[in-house]
């Protein structure tokens, strides 16, 4: 009895983190349906972290990989409740930079009309190939 309570609990706790972070917004629209294919660049799901909206943090448990088509994001199977793999075309993705303290991040505003926040580090971005993809980063940075 305990077990299975323990579990309807993490599951509910796992299922609200989706909906805080807007996870679940852009599952309406972005679910994957697809394999990445093209040239792909994968980071995670250990020693990365990614933050969306609402400071929600997804350290060690999100994996994300930069294809020709689009950005998958997937998290790891324990924690999937709540969190369907993600597909999000290029075309859907903003980008602009952040910095907190010393460090110095890239923010991704996934999907048009969602707008919901993706904070990952520049150490990150760069192992994805997303920093080829903003315009002018070399200049920004060296602000």
């Amino acid at each position: 009895m305990f077990l299975a309570f323990g579990a309807a609990w993490m599951s509910l706790i796992f299922f609200l983190i989706g909906v805080a972070s807007g996870w679940h917004a852009l599952s309406s629209r972005f679910r994957s349906q697809t394999e990445p294919y093209g040239q792909t660049r994968t980071a995670g799901p250990f020693f990365y972290g990614v933050q969306m909206r609402f400071r929600t943090n997804y350290s060690s448990v999100i994996r994300v990989t930069a294809a020709d088509n689009a950005l998958y994001l997937s998290v790891l199977f324990l924690f999937r409740i709540g969190h369907p793999s993600l597909c999000i075309p290029w075309k859907e993705i903003q980008f602009g930079r952040a910095k907190f303290l010393w460090r110095r991040y890239v923010v991704l505003t996934l999907g048009e009309q969602e707008r919901i926040p993706m904070r990952i580090t520049e150490r990150m971005a760069r192992k994805l190939g997303i920093l080829e993809r903003l315009p002018n980063w070399e200049a920004q940075t060296a602000l």
